[in-house]
């Protein structure tokens, strides 16, 4: 009774903030319905925001929550592509994201910018009254832009002052939702090198039987030592049929709180967290992201609550042990699972798989490794955790363990190798290997001297890249005269270190080309100022990220518009 009264007090507390009900209109004309909600687990980060489906299709309209100004816009061909931001004058900001285009003036200026920076990726900020908004203006067309796996509409709502992105269930944003979260899995760890769980020192997968008041119990664990728990779950409302996150979980122990994430906000600057808080190998091998309920050493992330001892719990001889799981969603719709413990001495019969190797980290501390002039560096709180690690220099290349443990910073590699030609140096770089494939890694070169940073494990390697790259057209005109075309396409790709630039000229003036990596395609609209009667020349030139770079030139005739 007393755990059920927390939880409604921490919700009703929650609820009762001063967030406006009716404030914000929805910024599509059509019922919502998300593809990916707030706190949803992704790549490196949690969701900031709602995911609005668009019907599968770009170009709907998209309205202003509010009335406001637009503070700011940035073009990018990655993150949120094309994104508005709105200013609201109650202290909250809007953002639109992975837009098709704005409209009117909205979208003039961004062309203005463009033009002016001679770039398609722009960022601008704006002060009150120059780019004003009313409520339900319209403002773009929604898209696809970015890293956007598909049409929809990324929204999210920010408070102005500390950039603190807000659950939208705050503010009326709610979404008929009558289901419990699902629980699909729990996984107990022995943690430490004296536990034993189940007779295993690796996780052990946990069956799950419903009862009659429609709670679960969990297989019973039989333990010595210290253990951990961790859930696959996964929520859903009545009318998105989508797997989303989850907005509440509490582990308690003995009847208190031990363990609680909840997204209610977040921090921009918190959200590589997730590789703390989920099982990474386990996502990196299986792609099943397990949610872990402990921790070995604390990590500042605000969404954790009510932490005791980690999360973790010690079984010992003659002391009872209970503890529980509850999964709720923001109606209050809850998944409540017991989990039976119990103290047992047996040894363990499935060993700890783990290699140890010469070197071992220990992420409270820095640390630096050399071998054959090479050297890696990882500062304190690289790692979340202290492990045995693979470092090995042979065949060429740099063995750094492997992408199965999460960083959170940078580490920097340092490789010296005079053996490569002083004219080629500057076609190097450090490149991650991906099978027969090389990733790209901004790289210093001083001499022989060749400095990365990176975020991911793996192995490495000097890769030189002296291939410029590819244009070609997407769909060639028929002819040379252009009278009867809008726009051209090209396509462009470059195989090894990757594009870095697109510059397109017409009549040797710069003109705009919208760039899609994902379709490996550029877009050029014809604006009739930079256009002549009679002959054009056309000349686009693509530069990938070490300077190699390909020009591409046509003519075409232009007969006037009358």
């Amino acid at each position: 009774m007393r755990s059920l009264l927390f939880f409604w007090c921490s919700i009703t507390y929650l609820i009762a903030q001063p967030y406006p009900q009716d404030y914000f209109q929805s910024p599509l004309a059509i019922p919502l319905q998300l593809s990916g909600n707030f706190g949803e687990l992704r790549p490196h980060h949690f969701h900031a925001g709602f995911d609005f489906k668009t019907q599968q299709r770009e170009g709907l309209p998209v309205y202003a929550a509010a009335e406001g100004y637009i503070s700011r816009i940035k073009i990018a061909t990655n993150g949120y592509g094309k994104a508005l931001y709105i200013t609201h004058p109650n202290g909250y900001t809007t953002v639109y994201g992975h837009l098709q285009k704005a409209v009117g003036v909205f979208e003039a200026k961004i062309q203005a910018l463009q033009y002016e920076a001679k770039s398609f990726a722009i960022e601008a900020y704006f002060k009150p009254g120059e780019l004003p908004v009313k409520k339900g203006e319209l403002i773009a067309l929604s898209g696809n832009t970015g890293g956007s796996d598909g049409p929809h509409l990324h929204f999210e709502i920010r408070d102005s002052k500390t950039e603190q992105i807000i659950n939208p269930l705050f503010f009326g944003f709610d979404l008929k939702d009558t289901k419990a979260p699902t629980v699909a899995n729990v996984m107990v760890y022995p943690v430490g090198p004296d536990a034993v769980v189940n007779e295993s020192k690796r996780p052990v997968l946990l069956s799950l039987s419903l009862q009659a008041d429609g709670t679960y119990i969990a297989q019973k664990v039989q333990a010595s030592g210290t253990l951990g728990f961790a859930i696959n779950a996964y929520d859903r409302d009545d009318v998105s049929f989508n797997n989303n996150g989850t907005y509440q979980t509490q582990l308690y122990h003995n009847g208190q709180p031990n363990f609680e994430v909840l997204f209610d906000q977040m921090a921009f600057d918190e959200a590589r967290y997730i590789n703390a808080y989920i099982d990474y190998e386990r996502y990196k091998k299986t792609k099943q992201r397990f949610q872990k309920l402990f921790y070995n050493y604390p990590y500042a992330w605000s969404n954790l609550r009510n932490v005791k001892a980690g999360g973790l719990l010690t079984v010992t001889p003659n002391l009872a042990t209970t503890a529980r799981i509850e999964v709720a969603d923001y109606n209050g719709n809850k998944t409540v699972i017991a989990l039976p413990i119990s103290y047992a001495n047996a040894p363990a019969k499935i060993a700890d798989p783990t290699p140890k190797t010469p070197y071992f980290i220990k992420c409270q501390t820095d640390a630096l490794f050399e071998k054959d002039n090479v050297s890696v560096y990882f500062p304190a709180k690289t790692f979340y955790d202290d492990f045995y690690f693979q470092f090995d220099v042979k065949n060429n290349q740099v063995q750094l363990h492997e992408d199965i443990v999460p960083l959170h910073q940078s580490f920097t590699l340092t490789w010296k190798n005079e053996s490569i030609p002083a004219a080629l140096r500057a076609k190097t770089y450090i490149a991650t290997v991906q099978g027969t494939r090389f990733g790209y890694n901004p790289t210093q070169v001083e001499g022989a001297t060749f400095t990365m940073r990176s975020k991911t494990l793996g192995k490495f390697q000097l890769v030189h890249d002296v291939i410029p790259p590819k244009i070609a057209w997407f769909k060639p005109p028929k002819n040379k005269d252009w009278s009867g075309l809008n726009a051209l396409q090209l396509t462009i790709s470059d195989e090894q270190s990757g594009v870095a630039k697109v510059n397109g000229f017409v009549n040797g003036e710069w003109v705009l080309f919208e760039y899609d990596p994902k379709l490996k395609r550029i877009t050029h609209v014809f604006e009739e100022r930079f256009l002549k009667a009679g002959d054009n020349n056309l000349k686009v030139e693509v530069v990938d990220h070490v300077g190699n770079s390909t020009i591409f030139e046509s003519t075409f005739n232009r007969n006037p518009k009358k």
